[in-house]
């Protein structure tokens, strides 16, 4: 096989505009002449394979395209923002509609069987939500063995006998970031009408990726708790949904009816 070997320009950069970021090399093979895809920059049009010290990276939103360098990343800007901006929305869909393993709250981490939707219980110490099956059997072990102190069915820590005690377990599971914490204080903080600090823990909570905080946010911004803003709305809706959460699934459902987006709010109910 015997390449040809082309000057990069005008040609390359032509190819790069065609193939999104891959150039094309033209080689004899077998007497016939062919194409060969080149990884390349999508501005300049200066190839990967062959360059010293040029490692090109992709465009973090969409993955389309390739760039030596920041600068030939913002003088393509104008030409590949259209682009760009379509391919990040069909991303976004992809991970939005793919169907996920199992609900929000997943499995229990005893049985490993998928968690109720129904309350389950949470344990202080370790901040597990153990399903009721195992909660049960916990407290049949307990009778049967005579125990004089409930242990938590996961981490056999001991049961604190007070709420006082129970609060202070929570306070340790947060400082040791601990989501469901963080969310399982918000919740609370809410209901007792203490909104800023509801909404505190939950967006504390959101940032390391607890579902339901997600979905609490989504609330606090559509009736008015903080300031009403439908995009953060739709985005913390739209993660929640992702983790598996049905009620944020719903909910998105409803703004697409709402906003006429027949087949997107069919996707969400099914």
């Amino acid at each position: 096989m015997k390449a040809l070997k082309f000057e990069w320009g005008p040609f390359l950069a032509a190819a790069t505009k065609q193939n999104k970021g891959r150039c094309i090399e033209l080689c004899l093979i077998d007497g016939t002449l062919a194409t060969l895809p080149i990884t390349c920059c999508a501005a300049c049009g200066i190839a990967e394979a062959g360059a010293d010290d040029i490692k090109l990276k992709e465009c973090a939103t969409c993955d389309l395209v390739r760039y030596c360098s920041i600068i030939c990343q913002m003088s393509h800007r104008s030409q590949h923002k259209r682009a760009c901006t379509k391919r990040a929305a069909e991303l976004r869909d992809e991970l939005l509609f793919r169907q996920p393993e199992s609900t929000h709250l997943g499995d229990c981490p005893i049985c490993m069987l998928p968690l109720s939707l129904d309350p389950n219980s949470m344990t202080s110490c370790c901040s597990k939500v153990i399903c009721k099956g195992c909660d049960l059997a916990n407290e049949i072990q307990k009778m049967e063995e005579s125990q004089s102190q409930i242990v938590c069915p996961f981490c056999r820590h001991p049961v604190p006998p007070t709420d006082e005690g129970i609060d202070l377990n929570t306070m340790k599971r947060i400082e040791a970031n601990d989501p469901v914490a963080m969310r399982h204080v918000g919740t609370r903080r809410y209901h007792e009408g203490d909104y800023d600090s509801a909404f505190e823990y939950f967006t504390k909570a959101s940032g390391l990726g607890e579902a339901d905080a997600h979905y609490q946010l989504s609330t606090m911004y559509r009736d008015g708790f903080v300031e009403e803003n439908k995009k953060k709305e739709l985005y913390h809706l739209e993660e929640a949904a992702i983790a598996g959460h049905p009620r944020a699934r719903c909910n998105l459902a409803v703004l697409d009816c709402e906003n006429g987006r027949t087949k997107r709010a069919v996707k969400n109910t099914l």
